[in-house]
């Protein structure tokens, strides 16, 4: 009899990604959950990954070497990743590019292309480890990764760490919106119901959020130098003055010359939800990882989950919330 090679004993949903062996070994020994309509999710270290994620995480786990004058932007996914790279990425080139309205990069890419993601971009290949020693400082990374999986060159170093959060209700249907509009096309809209379900158990890629937001926001208050707690509310409601607070952080504050120019001013509005989201980059391209740039720039509005939710979600999520983080100082 013809011996079964150690490929197929590997589960068939696995065979469809480009893994390791010691990716596929790990993920049949971790808890397992299907999803958002038919994505494998696997749990490692407390948090649900997709197999090539996972893959990622884990190299990423393994070579990145923090320098102390790095950045890196955290967000759980759909919480204003894409506006916080655009602002973060004006704010430190700033003086590389002072003139915002003809030759800055952000008029022809996405700010996902100027802000690489770990595990979406730079640790996705397995048979590549970037070489990232030749960027010059200081360097801006991205990740979802909650701070219990961030690599340990990052806690030991005293780079800068900026942490996005937002209302898990706009959070969940803002990651509704994207997952249904970038899955195949024949397999319809994601059922909001389904999705929804899987998100309040936590079960959804890079989840569970209100463990994800509670790690850095006890790490910011554990250490406020490093980590920067950060509400999507709160800074549409005072970009002015975050955007100010976070170039205190980063340490490079704005000078009285530069305000009275209003250069404070011209970094918001190049990266306003509006100026980004009517580019033509943003309207036609696509980021590296294949995804239509028009789906980042959907509405960023506050309380667009009155639109869709019920009251028993509303009730239902908000009771959650309470539940994990209330007790820790934190609401929405």
């Amino acid at each position: 009899m013809e011996k079964l090679s150690e490929k197929t004993l590997v589960p068939k949903y696995m065979q469809e990604y480009d893994l390791d062996e010691e990716c596929e070994e790990l993920l049949t020994t971790l808890p397992s959950e299907k999803c958002w309509n038919g994505i494998h999710l696997h749990q490692y270290q407390g948090f649900w990954f997709a197999p090539e994620f996972l893959q990622a995480v884990i190299s990423c786990q393994k070579h990145f070497q923090a320098f102390d004058t790095d950045i890196l932007l955290v967000t759980s996914p759909k919480a204003g990743t894409t506006w916080l790279k655009a602002l973060s990425f004006a704010l430190i080139n700033r003086n590389k590019y002072p003139n915002i309205h003809s030759n800055h990069p952000l008029l022809t890419k996405n700010p996902h292309e100027l802000v690489p993601f770990w595990e979406v971009d730079l640790y996705c290949n397995k048979d590549f480890v970037p070489d990232l020693k030749t960027i010059s400082s200081p360097r801006i990374f991205s990740t979802h990764l909650s701070y219990e999986s961030l690599p340990k060159s990052v806690k030991d170093s005293t780079c800068k760490v900026l942490y996005l959060c937002r209302d898990p209700k706009d959070v969940f249907v803002s990651f509704w919106h994207f997952i249904s509009n970038v899955r195949s096309k024949r397999n319809g809209t994601l059922p909001l119901e389904e999705a929804f379900e899987c998100f309040c158990r936590g079960v959804c890629p890079f989840g569970p959020f209100w463990e994800h937001v509670l790690g850095y926001w006890k790490k910011s208050l554990e250490s406020s130098n490093k980590v920067m707690f950060l509400k999507y509310e709160e800074m549409k409601m005072k970009p002015y003055f975050y955007l100010k607070e976070i170039a205190k952080f980063l340490e490079c504050p704005f000078s009285q010359e530069e305000e009275s120019k209003g250069v404070v001013d011209d970094i918001l509005n190049l990266c306003s939800f509006d100026k980004l989201g009517n580019l033509e980059v943003n309207k036609t391209e696509k980021v590296f990882f294949n995804i239509e740039n028009k789906y980042f720039f959907r509405l960023g509005q506050i309380g667009d989950w009155k639109n869709h939710l019920t009251t028993e979600m509303i009730e239902h999520i908000n009771s959650i919330t309470k539940k994990k983080l209330v007790n820790h100082g934190l609401s929405f």
